[in-house]
């Protein structure tokens, strides 16, 4: 598909944070006050009754506004064309047909170890004392009320529904799961949504995160109310890469242990199995991902990264391979 084609009003929209994590008015460029949020995403973010699946992108360190669109534009075309090239890997689609939403935050810094540290300070900001996790929370909960929501079942589940993904990059995976667990806290005045069959405002199909920057054990402690108590019908899937000196030097330094991203969760080990990141014309095995967190090692694929780049191979993670892994997600959550 030519990149273009995704770049109309109903297939791609921008949803710009600013450093405290609030919304951006794109028309006045102010941030958009707690109380006018509900109706600027109903404003701002409409799903298309054709869309089959929902795609919410949160890009990771280091991306100026014209990077972070023009890696979304390019990944979200690798899913449109992985598809197009493979249709019949995914059986339990039928017909994708994405409604893609990006979620640009202020992450340029330096690429060495004293941006990396104000980096993650930001993000660690913009989630707790600022406003991203509930704003995140609030576009989900949105979008799950505006979508069609496969229901009954999975022998009734339809293509007629339409399915929400969220993927993240580096700490862009940290903004999805503080807001997942915005749901777990219960906070009725942030997630004001109610499905008839759940107590939770919306549900995931799907959450997956390249090259996460976050502790490997930190679902042992900061996210461990992920694992028992969110609205996720799949598994969260993190890709790994040795080559990512991102989040294996400089996380090492920053926070005294290697980042998921490059040694993957480490921490409930109950709860986490492992697989090998697979190349389009191979499946994956819904047994193989049937944990709550599953680390998908990508070193094969993602290991590319200039010898002047200290973050290594932290993005190289636009193939084909890391669309295929989101649509094996979306088929098997069918």
């Amino acid at each position: 598909m030519a990149r273009q084609d995704l770049l109309t009003a109903d297939r791609l929209v921008v949803v710009d944070l600013d450093h405290d994590g609030g919304p951006l008015d794109p028309n006045t460029g102010k941030s958009v006050p707690p109380a006018a949020v509900d109706g600027f995403l109903a404003d701002h973010l409409r799903v298309p009754a054709d869309a089959s699946d929902i795609v919410v992108f949160v890009h990771g360190w280091r991306n100026s506004r014209a990077q972070s669109l023009a890696r979304a534009r390019l990944f979200f075309s690798l899913v449109e064309s992985t598809y197009r090239a493979g249709h019949d890997r995914y059986p339990g689609i039928g017909t994708w047909k994405g409604h893609y939403v990006l979620v640009r935050w202020p992450s340029m810094s330096d690429p060495f170890l004293t941006g990396y540290r104000r980096i993650r300070e930001r993000a660690h900001a913009m989630t707790t004392r600022g406003r991203a996790a509930d704003v995140i929370a609030q576009l989900l909960g949105y979008l799950n009320n505006a979508r069609r929501r496969p229901g009954g079942p999975p022998t009734l589940r339809t293509a007629d529904g339409q399915y929400l993904h969220a993927v993240g990059h580096s700490f862009g995976g940290r903004f999805l799961i503080e807001a997942v667990q915005a749901a777990a806290d219960e906070r009725p005045k942030v997630l004001g949504w109610r499905r008839a069959d759940s107590r939770y405002p919306y549900a995931l199909d799907t959450l997956l995160v390249f090259q996460m920057a976050a502790s490997s054990d930190v679902f042992a402690g900061r996210f461990e109310r992920i694992l028992r108590d969110a609205p996720i019908n799949g598994p969260i899937a993190l890709t790994t890469s040795r080559a990512d000196r991102a989040t294996g030097l400089w996380h090492r330094l920053a926070e005294g242990t290697p980042g998921i991203g490059h040694v993957g969760a480490t921490r409930p080990a109950e709860h986490i199995a492992a697989a090998a990141l697979r190349a389009p014309a191979a499946a994956y095995r819904q047994a193989e991902l049937d944990r709550r967190i599953v680390n998908v090692d990508a070193t094969w694929r993602y290991r590319r990264g200039r010898l002047w780049n200290p973050a290594g191979a932290h993005s190289d993670i636009w193939y084909p391979e890391s669309a295929h892994l989101l649509l094996s997600l979306a088929d098997l959550a069918r």
